[in-house]
């Protein structure tokens, strides 16, 4: 007598074949952005954003701009304004982290814990919007861009991959342009700081035309990029 065969057990092994795929394909997503940028230093990178408006067909304007022809006053003004601590910390300012984390239990207004190299990470390989699930990617993600790009680089690319206008305006070319009606070879050290204060929200806030909440902001990171204590870990052989 021929015993059934039993065929329940095929579309078992089907299934877990799937999810094993799918598990490696995510794992595949989340290395990948470890694997690349090693690689990010050299070149144009670009930014998600950037890549989902051309995909929409949204207005993209971005004009890459190697850091020594940046005007010096840009990135003391970014330093002084988004993260100070940007030379001493490995990517991630754990009390600035922790000070955030804080006034969101004390239900105070959120302020910003994230470095210029989180924003770099979330720039560059994730998306916009506030989520656990992104920072907690984020962050090690950081520490590894801190790990293996020289801190001025790191510099560069969020200085070309910023973005710094209303209407799809990316990095310090565009956003001075747009603003100013000039490179940003030739900034200021007002105007470096009026793009500096509209960095959390260009759609809102304006350097073209700024209000005087952007105004005082930019006077203070006039201050802050001129200030003694501002370490820099980054070469400025060009006059300012």
């Amino acid at each position: 007598m021929i015993a059934p065969v039993d065929r329940t057990a095929e579309p078992e092994a089907s299934d877990l074949r799937i999810v094993r795929i799918l598990l490696l394909a995510l794992l595949g997503v989340l290395l990948l952005p470890y694997v690349v940028t090693p690689f990010y230093r050299a070149g144009h990178p670009v930014s998600t954003l950037m890549a989902w408006r051309w995909l929409k067909g949204a207005p993209v304007t971005r004009q890459w701009v190697d850091f020594h022809a940046i005007s010096p006053a840009l990135p003391r003004s970014v330093v002084g304004s988004e993260d100070a601590k940007f030379c001493s910390h490995r990517g991630v300012d754990w009390n600035a982290l922790q000070d955030a984390i804080d006034d969101a239990g004390d239900g105070e207004p959120a302020r910003g814990g994230s470095t210029i190299t989180q924003q770099v990470a979330k720039n560059l390989f994730l998306w916009p919007g506030r989520s656990v699930v992104r920072k907690a990617l984020e962050l090690p993600l950081a520490m590894w861009i801190d790990l293996v790009l020289p801190k001025q680089r790191i510099l560069e690319i969020y200085l070309n991959i910023a973005e710094l206008g209303p209407s799809g305006q990316f990095g310090a070319e565009a956003g001075s342009n747009y603003a100013f009606g000039h490179s940003a070879a030739t900034l200021s050290a007002r105007e470096a700081a009026l793009l500096a204060a509209i960095l959390p929200n260009p759609v809102r806030r304006s350097a073209r035309n700024p209000g005087p909440g952007v105004r005082r902001l930019a006077g203070t990171y006039m201050a802050r990029a001129n200030a003694q204590a501002l370490q820099r870990c980054w070469t400025e052989n060009r006059g300012s």
